[in-house]
């Protein structure tokens, strides 16, 4: 007799509107656009509507709406007379008159695009590579096999055994001679040193192909530091190498000089094309007005067409052809409710930003304090995994550049006065003080905290050395004067 067992689990289901608002609501901007552009070839129950509209302003100011535009009429702005007083500075009489707005702004009517062609780091490398003697098809087949095989960083680090085996595969006997051969014409391409298999090899074909900006003697030194004492030099042990290698002093630093100028990521920062940042939002202070504007232009205005309702009301119609309908209805009613509620969404956290970072936005990002994406759920109702997504690849423009909405949320520490100081300050403090040490004598870790507990600041030695790592500053003896 088969055993019944009774059992209670806990499951979390999304209905396909969830799932499709928490989609849309983490996509930027730009992706956004592409994203409503593909809805529009697949569903015909969707349109664009007129692109002839007021702006959000004009609309504020008692505009009328057309039929078909209420999904995109700008949000009633709201305007707070006094704000909680969150310190004693003379700021607080300011602020406390200060008020705050948040509205949507519709893209312009004319919309260009103009489509640029650029070509890739690699097409440069085979251009260049095709107008040297004695190279054919095969040969260009054997580098773009080569390139395709490189690391992020430009390092070649497979066997030539897998170029072998992926030209076998293309129908060429390629031998281990032509391989190697291959991977030299590339290193000497410009920029030099790509496709070499390590730091050490990259340094040396660029110190090569510069030699005629050299004279001999520094040539020569920098050639042999790279080659026999490579792990001083990278540790910057630079007495132990004029110890081991019995060379003048001078001639030492002017090796350590040619080597220093060279480009350890060649190729890394090519622009390509097309990497620009698209504000989602644009925030303004003007006659004591704090306001935000979501620059949604990327809503291409789209609205369930009233076509297909006659085919719906027709008793006579096909019962596939209904179906279909009714189908793309509802799909089309959900992508517009979607695409609302990001709206919507995105403007409450950037509304709960402004009161929350007021100081940043109008003072700079001197005043930025911590701040938690629990605070801004609060001040929302919203759950803390919708704030994460809106926030994610999300950018603002203020008077003080573009940030990223994620450069808002940070922690803090402790200070004399009992306030809080958001660790990207204490980041800009380690910054400061590592610009201005004495390049002779660097500041460690130790004396970079007692100097900050001077500031007031309660900090542990551990988290100064967090921070210098994460912004990628050296420890102190590698921060120190060459001689």
């Amino acid at each position: 007799m088969a055993e019944i067992k009774l059992q209670q689990q806990q499951k979390t289901l999304l209905s396909l509107q969830q799932i499709l608002t928490s989609q849309l609501l983490q996509l930027p901007m730009l992706n956004l656009e592409h994203r409503i552009y593909e809805e529009l070839q697949e569903n015909p129950l969707l349109e664009l509507v007129d692109e002839q509209k007021d702006t959000a302003g004009d609309l504020a100011d008692g505009g009328d709406l057309g039929a078909g535009e209420e999904m995109f009429d700008p949000v009633d702005r709201f305007n707070k007379s006094s704000l909680k007083e969150r310190s004693d500075t003379q700021q607080t009489a300011e602020r406390s008159e200060g008020r705050l707005s948040a509205s949507y702004e519709s893209g312009s009517k004319d919309r260009f695009f103009q489509v640029v062609q650029h070509d890739s780091f690699h097409e440069q490398l085979l251009r260049q590579l095709a107008l040297c003697e004695g190279i054919g098809e095969r040969e260009v087949r054997i580098a773009i096999e080569i390139l395709g095989n490189l690391d992020p960083d430009g390092y070649f680090t497979e066997e030539n055994q897998v170029v072998i085996d992926s030209m076998q595969f293309a129908g060429y006997d390629v031998s281990e001679g032509e391989v190697e051969d291959m991977l030299r014409k590339i290193r000497f391409l410009d920029p030099p040193g790509v496709a070499a298999r390590n730091l050490r090899e990259r340094l040396l074909v660029q110190l090569q192909a510069r030699e005629d900006r050299y004279e001999p003697n520094t040539y020569e030194t920098a050639t042999m530091i790279l080659r026999d004492h490579f792990d001083d030099f990278l540790h910057r042990r630079f007495e132990r190498i004029l110890k081991k290698s019995g060379e003048a002093k001078s001639e030492i630093e002017l090796a350590i000089s040619a080597i220093t100028a060279l480009d350890p990521h060649p190729g890394i920062f090519q622009d390509e094309g097309g990497h620009y940042i698209t504000p989602d939002f644009v925030v303004a202070y003007e006659n004591g007005v704090l306001s935000a504007v979501l620059n949604d232009r990327s809503a291409l205005s789209v609205k369930v067409t009233d076509r297909y309702q006659p085919i719906l009301k027709n008793r006579k119609a096909p019962k596939e052809e209904k179906q279909f309908i009714r189908k793309n209805l509802q799909r089309a009613q959900e992508f517009t409710s979607a695409i609302e509620t990001r709206r919507q969404t995105l403007l409450k956290v950037i509304a709960a930003l402004l009161k929350w970072q007021y100081d940043f936005f109008i003072y700079g990002p001197e005043k930025i304090v911590p701040l938690g994406m629990k605070v801004i759920a609060a001040e929302t109702d919203l759950d803390i995994s919708t704030i994460s997504r809106a926030v994610n690849g999300k950018y603002v423009q203020t008077r003080y550049g573009v940030f990223e909405l994620k450069y808002f949320f940070s922690g803090g520490l402790s200070q004399e006065e009992g306030e809080d100081l958001s660790s990207k300050i204490i980041r800009q403090y380690i910054a400061e003080m590592v610009r201005e040490e004495n390049p002779d004598n660097p500041l460690s870790d130790d004396s970079m905290t007692e100097m900050l507990v001077k500031r007031g600041v309660h900090i542990a030695r551990r988290t100064v050395a967090k921070y210098r790592e994460q912004m990628q500053i050296p420890v102190a003896r590698l921060r120190k004067k060459i001689f």
